[in-house]
């Protein structure tokens, strides 16, 4: 158990080819398709088809070496468009795909969004918040009721009494104690304004305790009366002295209520 004192003062090679060799591949089928188209042009060169180049129709109108080639780039460009084509319908559909994925996605936020307005909407219903308001009374009342009851200022006639009326007392509840002197007025007057703030607040602990009797000097009964300790749990929260200073010689319950409240010592009502 702790001392008076202690609670006064608070606690990631293969299909290779030279490239020498290409070269001279390339050579040679230059030169002999030169020769060729030379031959060709001086033997046929008014047999030529004038169909145009790009009404192509999938056979060959010039069986020379110029047309085998002509036939073949026509061949090479349908098949890149083929691919290109392809590539397109690949962009759209994956395009479309995502739209699809993004529009279910936003449903489902949607509905979750529907769902917690329909909930507020049952919160703030008027008949709902009407119940509530009860249910809450009814559980504040509850804990009043098991809660300590005072409704008057108990006077400590020793260190002891001093001592257990704080250890010994609920956790919640909270204690004011009073340290007086018989010989000074403003002793007097809080006592007076403590003894109607009991009845008042009859769930607050109102004590009181002379200085002399709690061991303290003879300079503390002079000069730091009157005084008010405030405890919670066992700890002083609170340590008021010399509230002549604040107060005066002669002042109202009314006065003491409001610095207490100011200070969070009260609850207000």
């Amino acid at each position: 158990m702790a001392t008076l004192e202690d609670k006064i003062l608070g606690e990631k090679l293969q299909n290779y080819c030279s490239s020498s060799e290409d070269e001279g591949s390339e050579d040679e089928d230059s030169r002999s398709g030169d020769e060729a188209e030379g031959k060709s042009s001086e033997v046929v060169s008014t047999s030529v088809d004038p169909t145009p180049v790009n009404n192509w129709n999938g056979t060959a109108s010039n069986t020379g070496p110029k047309g085998v080639l002509e036939d073949w780039r026509r061949f090479k460009a349908l098949e890149a468009a083929n691919r290109e084509i392809q590539a397109k319908e690949r962009f759209v559909l994956a395009k479309k795909l995502t739209m699809t994925v993004k529009t279910a996605r936003e449903e489902e936020e949607t509905k979750e969004i529907d769902e917690l307005e329909d909930e507020l909407n049952e919160l703030l219903d008027e008949g709902f918040l009407m119940q509530y308001q009860q249910q809450r009374m009814q559980e504040l009342m509850t804990q009043l009721q098991k809660a300590p009851k005072f409704g008057k200022v108990v006077t400590l006639k020793t260190q002891d009494e001093f001592l257990s009326a704080i250890d010994k007392e609920d956790s919640k509840v909270t204690i004011i104690v009073h340290i007086y002197n018989h010989n000074v007025q403003a002793c007097e007057s809080m006592d007076g304004c403590l003894n109607i703030l009991a009845g008042d607040y009859p769930y607050i602990k109102f004590c009181r305790i002379a200085a002399d009797i709690a061991g303290l000097s003879r300079h503390f009964r002079v000069d730091g009366v009157p005084a008010l300790l405030v405890y919670k749990g066992g700890q002083i929260i609170g340590n008021f002295v010399q509230l002549i200073f604040e107060l005066g010689d002669d002042f109202y319950a009314s006065n003491v209520e409001k610095f207490l409240i100011e200070y969070g010592m009260l609850p207000e009502n």
